[in-house]
């Protein structure tokens, strides 16, 4: 009884520990401690329900002990190897385990309910399949997600025609057999469940695999959502509290995150769960036809940085790929000490996990007041001197909002074309992940500088100190 007390204190202990952690997060300048806060909580959490006493069972500590040294190693050399460009593909093996995690344990109820060593009620039952469905979901979706990010997989080998419907149908089937299990109970068998398990993984690659584009942040975001409740919800099945109550922080963080996104992106909530969210189906923006973009010299734009009044950068995927965000803080600090204006313009899907541009800006120390959202950027656009694009490409598309036969149509963008002046940094004239064309390069007021991100930077970091 006293061991009993000890545990849950330690449980209480573990998620205040969760809360404050998930409090410091939300700010850059203790994002470190929120980390290492949360990290507390979850061992606080480990060792509680280590030293839970199972009645009647053995507690299996070799193999706990095997499981939790494979896979702190594992998880250990994984960060310390992975590249701050793919974040998001880690974030999705991730946040897929976890989902996996949750379906196991839900498999292994049922596995012991259908061989009739335990009795689950109907509403127990609903829980232990509402956990093997979320998981599933979860699992292949995040995988799917990483193969896209890490193209390893592309849009067009994965999506159907018709892909909502097909979608809108399997979901349908799943909810279905899950009635069918719970009315039936033990007489409709473990066959059966299986099948369940198993229509529960097509349908999360099927969601995600129409989803591309600037719209992968979000799904990443529901994705996350959906592995919180499912820990969540076995934290039920176990009637474990520290894992009930960290299921519940993660999936509400992620789903509020998840409406954020979408009202930023100008999408439905209801349009990603159907999985219709960011099709590549429509047509593509209009051909460029004749037109033909001007062409910038390093000098010139060192030039016009240098005397400029204000400067807006907008970071994009391209500039994690170059690794170009150190660089571009100390263009940053050049200009500052000649009295320029320096700010950072951040849309809420650039890059390929929500926060991407945000924890690339603060790896190379840019300060947090200078980061502007959606819509205070494209109030201090109009007043700008300079805006300078680095790898960022849909999330500054004028297509998306004069354009209806766009892909991209009705999701907001940053209206860079208001500055007085536009320099894009650019690898070739390709378009982004989305697939279409960009009329911004052929705007009269933009500039094309070829190159790599971090090479172009360096090299005006070069000519400023210069003049």
């Amino acid at each position: 009884m006293l061991l009993t007390t000890y545990i849950n204190l330690s449980y209480l202990i573990g998620a205040v520990a969760f809360v404050w952690g998930l409090r410091l997060l939300s700010s850059p300048d203790t994002a470190r401690k929120g980390n290492i806060w949360a990290g507390i909580g979850m061992g606080i959490a480990i060792v509680a329900t280590l030293a839970y006493p199972l009645s009647g069972a053995e507690n299996n500590y070799a193999w706990i002990a095997g499981g939790l040294i494979v896979g702190g190693i594992i998880g250990w050399l994984a960060a310390k190897k992975i590249q701050m460009t793919a974040m998001p593909q880690m974030v999705s093996v991730f946040n897929g385990l976890g989902g996996a995690c949750a379906s196991v344990l839900a498999l292994a109820e049922l596995l012991k309910y259908y061989d009739g060593s335990m009795s689950l009620g109907v509403g127990q039952l609903g829980i232990v399949l509402f956990t093997l469905l979320i998981g599933a979901i979860s699992f292949t979706g995040s995988m799917l997600a990483f193969a896209k990010l890490d193209g390893r997989i592309q849009d067009k080998h994965v999506i159907l025609p018709k892909h909502s419907v097909i979608n809108l149908f399997l979901l349908i089937g799943v909810l279905v057999l899950a009635i069918v299990l719970m009315i039936q109970g033990q007489a409709a068998g473990l066959v059966l469940a299986i099948v369940f398990l198993v229509l529960a993984l097509i349908y999360g690659f099927s969601f995600v695999a129409p989803i591309g584009g600037a719209d992968m942040p979000v799904v990443i975001s529901l994705l996350n959502s959906f592995t919180g409740l499912s820990a969540a919800a076995a934290g039920l099945i176990y009637n474990n509290q520290i894992m009930l109550v960290g299921g519940i922080l993660v999936g509400a963080a992620g789903t509020i995150l998840t409406v954020l996104m979408c009202e930023a992106m100008n999408r439905s909530l209801l349009n990603v769960i159907v999985g219709g969210f960011g099709s590549a189906g429509g047509p593509a923006a209009a051909d460029s036809g004749d037109q033909v973009a001007k062409v910038a010299t390093v000098t010139d734009v060192s030039i016009q940085l240098f005397y400029a009044n204000s400067v807006i950068f907008v970071p994009g995927y391209g500039l994690a790929v170059a690794q170009a965000q150190k660089v571009v803080k100390e263009l940053d600090d050049l200009l500052e000490a000649n009295g320029v204006d320096v700010k950072y313009a951040i849309h809420p899907v650039a890059g390929r996990m929500p926060g991407h541009m945000n924890v690339l800006l603060a790896e190379a120390d840019v300060p947090y007041p200078k980061l502007l959202d959606l819509d205070d950027a494209n109030a201090a656009l109009k007043d700008t001197d300079t805006v300078v694009i680095v790898g960022a490409n849909d999330v500054v598309n004028p297509a998306a909002l004069d354009d209806p036969g766009s892909p991209i149509y009705g999701m907001p963008v940053l209206e860079v074309w208001n500055a007085k002046n536009i320099i894009v940094l650019k690898r070739s004239m390709n378009p982004g992940y989305a697939g279409i064309q960009n009329p911004l390069f052929f705007h009269e007021k933009n500039r094309m500088l070829f190159g790599d991100a971090k090479d172009s930077i360096q090299k005006l970091v070069q000519e400023v100190k210069n003049l």
